[in-house]
């Protein structure tokens, strides 16, 4: 990033032109007692090789998920990015720091964008989406207003096996709203369908469930559509590993109404958690509901090809009364990876790149189901399950990292205080695990059960 420094005589006519005197002018509000008698205790000016070489030593006390056998998943996973990737995003004509909201935004970025909202279309199985959202969560909590907008109904039914991050950003926009949320409990790592469907009367707008479950559990969502078109409902499909949709069959031919996800598998790193990539796709008949904005193709005046903004129902461009949300970024730049990404994988590639994903995660399951006492809950699943082990699961993951394995998510990080879930972690493997990094994690397993065993006989 630039950095322009300002001169004194630069200040000076800045001040000028505000009209105080000087720059402590500037903060009279601010109670003296709040104010900082000196600089706070940071290092001086640096050389540009000492800066570097202080950086490089905190960055060195990282461990990435490059560095040892990684599998953790919860919503963000490690995938391999081919390097031609980065390299188109950084061309000139994609690279900007430019929100791309406004009419005037170049061809190249509504070419892009709208090749985006073809590939989530085509892979969720929907007739529309659009290229407007942050990430997964709130992608979800965005579906679930617009499902209020449709039905001009007030409460939402939220599936137990729903990731509780998307859970928490929906109750806390559901409460700012007026609107009523209601939770289903997750007393196992399945689905229980019938339960979530008989939560849905009608005053229910949508019924949201996330398939695979926070646990990996992959759920049809046929009948629970069905259940819920009779009673006037919509469902609101989460796809929080949008790789799985290679070899699962989309949530629009099950019949779901909105498709929402986290785009993040595909293009894009890990990155600490973000900025990540939210999907938005629904049917044509409530497009005009729909949240952010939709790029359209048309030709111009003398017969050529060209996009649009079509639509874009936000308070920068309606009164603020009728927007139908006020989110305001696609993440363009992590947009184009996807794009990129998912134009290189082609639709064969996709589907191969899924069938590994399963394949990996698979064998991993064999190998930890051989560790004694270990034992596999998840019954159909894609690339994540869930293990139930003997003993507390945060402590024994500790355990791995202590052995160089990131063996996964302890169940009761996710749901701090159920006990149901303190003997369970969830287990995500990808293309970049080995089946050598597979067998690595069950033995690395069996001798932390081990020393646990012994120290458990040696305390009686």
């Amino acid at each position: 990033m630039r950095y322009l420094p300002h001169t004194n005589a630069d200040r000076r006519d800045m001040l000028d032109v505000i009209g105080v005197s000087s720059v402590d002018d500037l903060f009279v509000d601010v109670p003296p007692e709040a104010h900082l008698e000196e600089l706070v205790d940071l290092p001086h000016a640096m050389s540009e090789l000492e800066v570097e070489r202080v950086l490089g030593q905190l960055a060195d006390r990282n461990i990435s998920a490059r560095n040892w056998p990684f599998f953790i998943g919860g919503g963000a996973y490690f995938h391999h990015i081919p390097a031609s990737v980065d390299h188109l995003i950084q061309r000139s004509e994609f690279l900007t720091a430019y929100t791309p909201y406004q009419p005037e935004i170049a061809q190249g970025t509504l070419h892009y964008l709208f090749e985006f909202q073809t590939q989530v279309a085509m892979i969720t199985g929907m007739e529309v989406a659009n290229a407007s959202m942050y990430d997964g969560s709130t992608a979800c909590s965005e579906a679930v207003l617009m499902a209020h907008r449709v039905t001009r109904r007030p409460k939402a039914v939220l599936s137990g096996g729903l990731h509780p991050h998307y859970r928490a950003v929906c109750e806390t926009l559901s409460r700012f709203s007026g609107h009523t949320i209601v939770s289903a409990d997750c007393h196992g790592v399945a689905e229980d369908v019938t339960a979530l469907a008989n939560l849905v009367d009608d005053e229910t707008a949508c019924v949201v469930v996330q398939t695979p479950n926070v646990f990996g559990s992959l759920t049809n969502l046929s009948n629970l559509a069905e259940s819920a078109h009779e009673k006037g409902a919509l469902l609101i499909a989460v796809i929080p590993e949008i790789i799985s949709l290679g070899l699962v069959k989309p949530p629009g031919d099950m019949g779901a109404d909105i498709v929402v996800g986290e785009g993040q598998s595909v293009g894009n790193s890990l990155q600490f958690g973000g900025p990540y990539l939210g999907l938005f796709a629904t049917k044509g008949r409530f497009v005009r509901q729909m949240p952010g904005r939709l790029c359209g193709q048309t030709v111009d005046e003398e017969g050529k090809r060209g996009f649009v903004l079509t639509l874009s129902a936000r308070e920068q461009h309606i009164r603020r009364e009728r927007a139908t949300s006020n989110i305001c970024t696609n993440s363009g730049l992590c947009c184009l990876a996807f794009t990129i990404h998912m134009a290189l994988l082609g639709e064969i590639g996709f589907k191969r790149l899924a069938a590994v994903n399963h394949a990996r995660a698979v064998h991993l399951a064999d190998c930890l189901a051989e560790v004694p006492d270990v034992e596999v809950l998840t019954d159909s699943f894609f690339n994540e399950f869930t293990l139930r082990v003997p003993g507390d699961g945060a402590q024994i993951i500790e355990a791995l990292v202590g052995m160089q394995i990131f063996g996964g998510i302890p169940g009761e990080r996710l749901f701090p205080g159920a006990l149901a879930c303190k003997d369970k972690i969830i287990v995500a493997a990808t293309e970049m695990n080995s089946d050598e990094d597979c067998e690595i994690y069950a033995d690395r397993l069996r001798s932390v059960l081990q020393v646990n065993q012994q120290e458990r006989a040696a305390h009686g």
